[in-house]
């Protein structure tokens, strides 16, 4: 949550304090300086008593507006950084909560690590499709394999072999179901696979996990 203060007037320089601007002046560049820097702001307040008219010095009620304001500023910046150490600290708190999600089995539209075993894969064509296929790409995304499938939601078996019979390397490999209608693809969608959470991170302000292999899944609302 961000909380910004109310923008003043165009601050005018120091020296022409006299005149009504100065007053939002100083409290244009105290907001705008380092906000929570008392310090400045007396320093700022001093030079403009030093170099105002005296024979129209600035009303007290003005030296009233300046301080309300400060302090108002002050405790606003105060507050946001209390939020961001509350935000800070439920974050460690809900990724101390995922933390469960570890050696668990979990299924997402991600890259599926390969190491010999057979993956099963949930494949999504459309149910309007008369025929659907299923298309499996290497880390790098070159097509490897494509193969007609039934159009349903049945779990596949994959089994990580070339043409001939041969284990594919080991890595991460991407499944698609490209839906067909009269032999037209008519639209392609990444298909869910199982995999194995590894850790449980934040990203962003927003929990991740990350599967075998390395790869990060979807964030975690």
């Amino acid at each position: 949550m961000d909380i910004t203060a109310a923008t003043a007037t165009a601050p005018s320089a120091v020296p022409n304090a006299a005149t009504g601007s100065g007053t939002a002046g100083a409290a244009g560049a105290a907001r705008r300086g380092t906000l929570g820097d008392f310090d400045t702001f007396l320093r700022m307040l001093t030079a403009q008593l030093r170099n105002q008219d005296p024979t129209d010095p600035m009303d007290s009620a003005d030296y009233a507006v300046q301080l309300a304001t400060f302090a108002g500023v002050e405790q606003q910046v105060r507050t946001n950084e209390l939020l961001t150490t509350l935000s800070a600290r439920m974050g460690v708190s809900g990724l101390g909560q995922l933390a469960g999600w570890v050696g668990q089995e979990v299924r997402a539209a991600m890259p599926a690590y390969f190491s010999g075993s057979p993956v099963t894969v949930s494949p999504n064509p459309l149910a309007t499709a008369e025929t659907a296929e299923l298309v499996v790409r290497d880390d790098r995304g070159q097509e490897i394999e494509r193969r007609s499938i039934p159009v349903s939601a049945a779990p596949i078996e994959w089994a990580g072999v070339t043409a001939d019979g041969h284990p594919l390397p080991t890595g991460l490999y991407r499944f698609e179901v490209v839906s067909l209608v009269a032999g037209q693809p008519v639209r392609t969608d990444p298909a869910e696979v199982y995999g194995l959470v590894r850790e449980v991170r934040s990203e962003a302000g927003q929990a991740v996990l990350v599967m075998e292999g390395g790869q990060p899944s979807r964030p975690i609302p």
